[in-house]
């Protein structure tokens, strides 16, 4: 029994380890069913969200897709669209040109018509007109292509001349300037300092770029081959086909040796130069009418001058300019100074030496201020009767030994240019045509078709003087001219040399420096040298210039008028005495109301002085009279 109960305790015991077991596997089984449960819905969460996720990607692929799609089918409608737009401008720029084909071909038939319905004579006509319209006037197609050398450009001739060629022949290649060093300035500051003049104002509005045809190159006309280097020279003998030569000295008292290096050994080197030049067409040497002054009738024609260029030269080599100055009398002959007589001798030594060279011999008056362009009445220096009217108008010069009945033979520098220029047209034909047996001379002046005698050209400009006077006037304008040169050295005596005495010794009073003497010396030289050709009348021929205005096309005369018919002296002095003011006082316009107010001052002035000396002669006469009666 005992056992019994023993194994049935311990079959109870096995009972309830089994069931304890069994209880375990069982809670065991369901933690595991739970954690496998747990996993799998979490497999689940996961494999759901990424097959969400690939649904979103898929969804948003499949969206850009169908955005792509929608792209590339406006892209395919635009294409298209642009296409069509493409054909209808191409068909449109075809139907504009049948239309401007049609419109042209119509305006054919439109001309054919008028011409079938035109003359033979008239068709004629039309085509010469339409041909005349697209070519170039007769001196403007001279001066086409061609390569042109100045002397003298930078004085008062050459800056119109310049400026002229530049702007009215646009063909012009190149012009070549011959220039020196001056005062301390080299040959660029020299041209850049004269294209700054006001002379050039128009030319740099009507063609700015102009600049690149003009090429300074270093020389001296007075040196032996013009102190040109090699590479100059041979620049110039191989392309320079016009040349013009204007340099000179034009002081009528220069000394006589350099007035011959100057005036006649510069054209002999110019000369040698021209001879070596492959294409030349013609050579221009501007001389003077006054070349042979101490005849009373000049033609043009070359004259005797019984003197040799080389024979002169050694002899003046040997002397000193004090044996010179003592010998001038008896070297000039005739002639009156060594600008004329140098004159008359470059004109026989060029005739000596040119041979079969195109050769134009260009004689001026008394060249002044421009007329019409490229300014009014612009001037830049104070030679010959320029210089009188400035003596006058500021109150300085009150006598000068001049016959106002006497021709005043001056020529405005605009016109002499287009005469020059159209001159050497002129030259370079008769060449061609036929070589002349002597080169051909132009007597350029004013005398023959449109005379003015010294009186009316002081009467012209006293009569613009009150409304034009001048700042630095000192007295009011008191000229009197007189053919006796006695008569007029008195006159100096009481109206020039007391006064300026006495305005000296006041300036010495005052502790400044006495100039007034010292400036008239300087008038009495010069007068007395212009009064040579205010006292004479020179007869000049000028038939070749008319001839050569004749001949001028319309049109040429139009772009280069040179005939003195055509000038007013009226309209001329209207603006005479301003342009001095402007263009060598540097005096503004604005200045004018202050200047006047000076002026009128200056005239009570004068007519008090002149009151108390005629209430003096009186005085000293009545003494006289009753001392004597």
């Amino acid at each position: 029994m005992a056992t019994l109960d023993t194994n049935s305790n311990i079959i109870e015991t096995l009972d309830m380890k089994i069931e304890n077991r069994n209880a375990q596997e069982s809670a065991d089984r369901s933690r595991n069913l739970k954690q496998e449960r747990q996993t799998v819905k979490t497999g689940n969460k996961k494999e759901n969200n990424l097959i969400q996720l690939k649904i979103d990607r898929n969804q948003e692929i499949n969206g850009n897709m169908e955005q792509e799609n929608r792209n590339l089918e406006e892209i395919d409608r635009n294409q298209e669209i642009n296409g069509n737009m493409e054909q209808d401008n191409r068909n449109l720029e075809e139907i504009d040109r049948n239309q401007e084909i049609n419109g042209n071909m119509e305006q054919e038939n439109r001309n054919l018509e008028i011409l079938n319905n035109l003359s033979s004579k008239k068709i004629d006509e039309c085509l010469e007109c339409r041909k005349d319209e697209k070519k170039l006037t007769e001196i403007q197609k001279f001066y086409d292509g061609k390569n042109i050398m100045i002397t003298g450009a930078t004085g008062f001739l050459g800056k119109v001349l310049m400026e002229k060629l530049l702007r009215s022949c646009p063909g012009v290649e190149n012009i070549y300037l011959l220039v020196r060093q001056k005062r301390g300035k080299d040959i660029y500051t020299r041209i850049e300092e004269i294209f700054d003049d006001p002379v050039f104002d128009r030319l740099k509005q009507d063609v700015p770029k102009f600049r690149h045809k003009v090429v300074v190159m270093p020389g001296d006309c007075e040196a032996v081959g013009l102190g040109l280097s090699l590479s100059d020279r041979q620049i110039l003998t191989e392309k320079v086909n016009v040349v013009f030569h204007s340099a000179a000295t034009v002081k009528f008292d220069e000394h006589l040796r350099a007035a011959l290096a100057t005036n006649v050994r510069a054209p002999l080197h110019l000369l040698r130069l021209a001879r070596d030049m492959k294409d030349l067409s013609v050579f221009m040497h501007v001389s003077t009418a006054y070349s042979n002054s101490h005849l009373e009738a000049v033609q043009e024609r070359f004259y005797p001058c019984g003197a040799s260029c080389d024979h002169l030269e050694t002899v003046i080599d040997k002397l000193t300019d004090e044996q010179i100055d003592q010998m001038l009398p008896t070297i000039l002959g005739p002639w009156p100074n060594t600008y004329t007589f140098t004159k008359a001798l470059a004109e026989k030594e060029l005739r000596k030496n040119a041979g079969d060279l195109p050769l134009g011999i260009f004689r001026p008056a008394i060249v002044t201020s421009t007329a019409k362009e490229p300014l009014v009445c612009w001037l830049d220096n104070m030679y010959g009767p320029t210089g009188v009217a400035i003596g006058t108008v500021t109150g300085i010069l009150r006598t000068l030994q001049c016959d106002e009945k006497v021709t005043a033979d001056i020529v405005p520098v605009d016109m002499t240019v287009n005469c020059l220029m159209v001159a050497a047209a002129n030259v370079h034909k008769t060449y061609k045509r036929s070589p002349p047996p002597e080169p051909p001379i132009f007597n350029y002046v004013s005398s023959v078709e449109n005379r003015i005698t010294w009186g009316e050209f002081m009467t012209h400009n006293l009569k613009h003087i009150d409304k034009n006077p001048f700042s630095n006037a000192v007295w009011y304008v008191s000229l009197t001219l007189h053919r006796s040169a006695f008569v007029n050295q008195l006159y100096i005596i009481f109206l020039h040399l007391l006064p300026g005495a006495l305005v000296d010794a006041l300036a010495v009073c005052l502790g400044r420096k006495p100039k007034m003497l010292k400036v008239y010396r300087k008038i009495h030289k010069f007068s007395s040298v212009l009064s040579y050709f205010c006292t004479r009348e020179i007869h000049f021929c000028n038939r070749n210039i008319r001839n050569m205005w004749n001949s001028t096309p319309d049109d040429d005369k139009q772009l280069f008028p040179f005939s003195m018919t055509e000038v007013s002296w009226e309209e001329y002095f209207q603006q005479y005495l301003i342009g001095i003011r402007r263009y060598l006082f540097k005096e503004s316009d604005d200045t004018l109301p202050q200047a006047r107010i000076k002026w009128r001052r200056l005239y009570y002035l004068h007519q008090l002085v002149r009151l108390i000396f005629s209430a003096l002669a009186l005085y000293a006469l009545w003494s006289i009279l009753t001392t004597l009666f």
